[in-house]
Parts: C-alpha cells; sequence; structure tokens
C-alpha cells in the first residue's frame, strides 16, 4: 500500500503556511545574525569558517526543522542559541585557540544529547504551568508587538501601509493577511526607495571542517555556560511556546534529536541548536493556517528556507540587509499580534494566585532582565513559581 503521508503533506500545504515560514526566516535570522557573526569574529574563525558556521546551522535547522515537524505533525521550529552566541563574544577574551571552541560545542551538544534521551528536561519542564508559559511567552513576544507601532516614528507610511494592508486582509481573506502585508511593505519600501539590492551576489558557501581539541577551560568557560544557556534561555521557552499554543510533543525526543544534529555539526561549526519560542510563535499562529492540524507545515517550509540561508550565506546577508529596519520590525510585530493576544487570555484565564503568578512571569519577561548570562524568560519562570508556592502556601 502506498504511504499516504506525501498526499496528506500536499493537501495540507498551503501559500500562508509557506509566507509564515519566510516571515519566520526573515525575524530569526535578521534579529540574531549580526550577533553570530561577531561571535564568529571573536573567537577567530575566517569568513570561509563563519560561512561554514552558517551553513552548518542552516543544514541542522533544516533536519531538525523539516523531520521532527513532518514526523509529529506538529510546529517544531528550531534556531541556533542567539545568547549562546553573544556569550561566544564575551568567553573570546580567555584567548582559547578555535579548536577549543569547537570541541566545547561537541561536549555541549553531548549534554543536550542526553539531557533530551534521557528524559531529565522533560521531567523538569513537565512542572510548569500552562497559564506560567503562557505568560512568559507573551512576555518574550511583548516587545516586537510594541516595536511594530513604535516604528511608525521613522517610517510612518511604510507601517502604516502594512497595517492597514493587515487589518483589511484579516476581514476579507485572512489566511493570507500575513502575505498580504509583506507584498505591500516591500511594494511601499521600494517605492520610497528603501530597498538597497545593489550589493547582491550569488555566492555558495563550503563547509570548513575544524578538528575539535578539549581542555577544562573550554569546558568550565564555554561548553557547560553554552549547555545552561541553552536550555534555559531557549529550550524552555520553545517547549512553552509549543504547549501554550495548544501543541503536545514528546519533548524528551524533540530535545535529543536536537543535540543529535548539534552533535554532528559541531565540528563545522554549529555550536547550538535548539527549539525556537519567538520566530515558532509566527508558525503556530492563525496566521499560518486557520486549522491548526495543518500549521507544521509552515515550520517545515521554515527548515527549508533556513537550508537556503545556509546554502547561499552571503548572498542571503545582502538580500535581507536590503529590506529597511522598520519593513523587518513590522512584519515581525504583526504576523505575532494573534499569538500575543492569545496567550495573555490563556495566562490570565485563572483567577487568584495563578492569574497573579501569570502576571509575575509575563512582566519579569517583558523586561528583559538578565542575571548571570541568563535572560529574562528564565527569570520570569522563576519568578511565576515562586510567587505560585507563595501565594498558594497554607
Amino acid at each position: 500500500m502506498t504511504d499516504p503521508a506525501p498526499r496528506s503533506l500536499l493537501r495540507d500545504a498551503s501559500a500562508s503556511a509557506i509566507a509564515a515560514g519566510f516571515v519566520t526566516v526573515l525575524v530569526g535570522f535578521t534579529s540574531s545574525a549580526a550577533i553570530l557573526f561577531q561571535g564568529a569574529q571573536a573567537i577567530g574563525a575566517t569568513p570561509a569558517q563563519t560561512a561554514s558556521w552558517m551553513l552548518a546551522l542552516g543544514v541542522g535547522l533544516a533536519f531538525t526543522a523539516v523531520g521532527l515537524s513532518l514526523r509529529y505533525r506538529v510546529p517544531v521550529v528550531t534556531a541556533w542559541s542567539t545568547p549562546g552566541s553573544a556569550m561566544l563574544i564575551g568567553a573570546a577574551s580567555a584567548g582559547l585557540p578555535l579548536s577549543d571552541f569547537i570541541g566545547a560545542f561537541v561536549i555541549s551538544a553531548l549534554m543536550i544529547t542526553a539531557a533530551g534521551f534521557s528524559g531529565v528536561f522533560e521531567r523538569m519542564i513537565g512542572r510548569i504551568p500552562v497559564s506560567l508559559a503562557s505568560g512568559m511567552l507573551a512576555g518574550v513576544l511583548l516587545r516586537f508587538g510594541l516595536e511594530a507601532f513604535a516604528a511608525m516614528q521613522t517610517q510612518l507610511v511604510l507601517v502604516l501601509a502594512m497595517f492597514v494592508t493587515y487589518l483589511l486582509s484579516r476581514r476579507w481573506l485572512p489566511r493570507y493577511a500575513v502575505i498580504a502585508t509583506l507584498v505591500a511593505g516591500i511594494v511601499v519600501a521600494a517605492g520610497k526607495g528603501l530597498l538597497h539590492t545593489d550589493a547582491l551576489t550569488l555566492e555558495l558557501a563550503h563547509p570548513v571542517l575544524v578538528v575539535p581539541t578539549f581542555s577544562w577551560a573550554a569546558l568550565v568557560g564555554v561548553a557547560v555556560p553554552l549547555f545552561i544557556v541553552t536550555m534555559a534561555s531557549q529550550n524552555v521557552p520553545g517547549v512553552a511556546a509549543i504547549r501554550a499554543s495548544g501543541y503536545s510533543v514528546p519533548v524528551s525526543q524533540v530535545i535529543g534529536w536536537t543535540g543529535f544534529a548539534n552533535l554532528l555539526l559541531a565540528p563545522f561549526g554549529g555550536f547550538a541548536l535548539n527549539l525556537a519560542a519567538i520566530t515558532a510563535a509566527i508558525c503556530m499562529g492563525r496566521e499560518a493556517h486557520e486549522d491548526p492540524a495543518r500549521r507544521y507545515v509552515a515550520a517545515m517550509a521554515a527548515g527549508i528556507f533556513y537550508l537556503l540561508v545556509g546554502l547561499f550565506a552571503a548572498t542571503v546577508v545582502a538580500l535581507f540587509a536590503a529590506f529597511p529596519q522598520e519593513l523587518v520590525v513590522a512584519i515581525a510585530g504583526i504576523a505575532l499580534l494573534g499569538t500575543i493576544g492569545n496567550s495573555l487570555a490563556a495566562a490570565l484565564r485563572e483567577e487568584g494566585a495563578g492569574r497573579e503568578a501569570a502576571l509575575v512571569t509575563f512582566l519579569v519577561t517583558a523586561s528583559g532582565v538578565s542575571i548571570a548570562g541568563v535572560g529574562s524568560a528564565f527569570w520570569g519562570l522563576v519568578a511565576g513559581v515562586a510567587t505560585l508556592i507563595v501565594m498558594k502556601r497554607p
């Protein structure tokens, strides 16, 4: 008997899902690529090695997002660890050779794989209430919604045209609202002379192998912090985003496979792969598809676009740089409006201690506070859990 999966995938595919996947990559890449390049250069990577990093990450994101989303029929969006790449900039002062950093990437990936497949991470994350997870997700996404409208200060016509297009499309063509908004933004930007495509050249990236070496300094100063930052600041919000959107996945397997892909790609510069939270929300929202069961196609599309980013790293950098910053900020915030609203509703649905704890989680996360190199999403959950314990104690 013929496997029905290909026919199911073709039936579930839609233009809105593919557009959501593109916006996911657009937002994810433009918001973190600069930090990635700075981190690679800080630890001594050459331009060819930096392109290899992007290629390795693109392959890893394609493998995990496409494979896991197709396997579980749930939008599983993966990303590289932005806090991890920022941490590399600070770790560069230790003066370690590049091969030691690559060795640290391998050790960190091994620890992520073990934490995933062993079930340790899932047992920990399973104790987080849905209301707190929703409050954390809303706090993470709040700044994107605010920045979308703040962009009107510098590009009023561009952002206003995009917002009006979104409203009209949500009224009459809801499935294609994000597509129409993005197209309107590009048209207005082109008309105002804000698109800069002069520097575009077609150039492929090539893998560059760096044989890993291992040292105690790299283990303590790079591998362990990278593991902690990736799990606490990236995978915890990633799982929370999935659950807050109403989906369920075998967390242990998903985390384990991201770690395994990371392990294979570490010698080529794949420093940290993890579940996405901010960009994943774009693929999990109604703009990807009205039917939640068909939104996994958006995550698969994001994986394929990330693969193209990796293959044509230099070209894609120039392409994304051609868009004005206000366009990128506006499309991100507008695409996340529905998710922000749903997250706030889920967070504040309970009354009493549960609502107050979710509100604390939301506010701490939205504050952007960073303590000991760990981002506000993790500390928001800590504050929310602490509030819940205190408020419910007899």
